[in-house]
């Protein structure tokens, strides 16, 4: 199975989304979008389940030599959360890691920045926070996401994506009381052969779907 792009793959999400809500799953729900490519998948949603939409902006850390290979992920003012078995294998430390992780935390700070335009986070005591992305390879950004995520003290909290590393999911049931993945291919490989479409959103495309997106009526947004 491929999805046609992220929207599709949304819409598919949000109906076993749907359905644990009917079942009293998910009260009270939030949906944290982790920017670029989850934008378009929570923004379908958020609609289909009438719950507000916000950002959780996640950077991946990647080797000096070679940044698409992530070691780790920073989210927030957290420190950085590293996969220390691949940082033993490139013989990497933190120290030569230091200037990654300055420069990615400038540009998660750029991006919060960017896409909030003065908002405040949405409150999440007490509700129920799905972290919605397009895909789950392997998990550093998700985790890191959602260790941050606990510390704004939601009641339950939900990592929803169309499509995972079986593996990945499984290691993830640690962080999340609840994961949704629809589709778990076992040669899984990486995230962008499950669409036709995995075309890289831009800040404005983020917007268009932030700022597009008609939030449930609740005093605190």
């Amino acid at each position: 199975m491929r999805f046609r792009d992220r929207r599709q793959a949304g819409q598919l999400l949000a109906r076993e989304l749907a359905q644990l809500r009917d079942r009293g799953v998910l009260p009270d729900p939030v949906v944290l979008a982790l920017p670029r490519g989850g934008v378009a998948v929570a923004g379908e949603v958020a609609r289909a389940l009438g719950a507000p939409l916000d950002v959780l902006v996640v950077r991946k850390i990647g080797a000096p030599f070679q940044e698409e290979f992530g070691v780790g992920a920073i989210a927030g003012d957290d420190d950085p959360l590293y996969d220390t078995r691949a940082l033993d294998r490139l013989r990497l430390d933190e120290a030569a890691l230091a200037p990654v992780v300055a420069r990615e935390r400038a540009e998660l700070r750029r991006r919060e920045e960017r896409y909030r335009q003065g908002r405040p986070a949405l409150d999440l005591r007490g509700r129920t926070a799905i972290v919605v992305d397009d895909g789950l390879a392997t998990g550093w950004t998700a985790r890191a996401a959602l260790r941050s995520l606990r510390r704004r003290g939601p009641a339950r909290t939900v990592l929803a994506v169309p499509v995972c590393a079986p593996e990945s999911a499984r290691a993830m049931r640690g962080e999340a009381d609840v994961v949704v993945c629809p589709h778990r291919p076992a040669a899984f490989r990486a995230v962008g052969l499950w669409y036709e479409d995995f075309e890289q959103l831009t800040d404005e495309d983020v917007l268009k779907v932030l700022y597009g997106h008609r939030p449930a009526s609740r005093p605190d947004i």
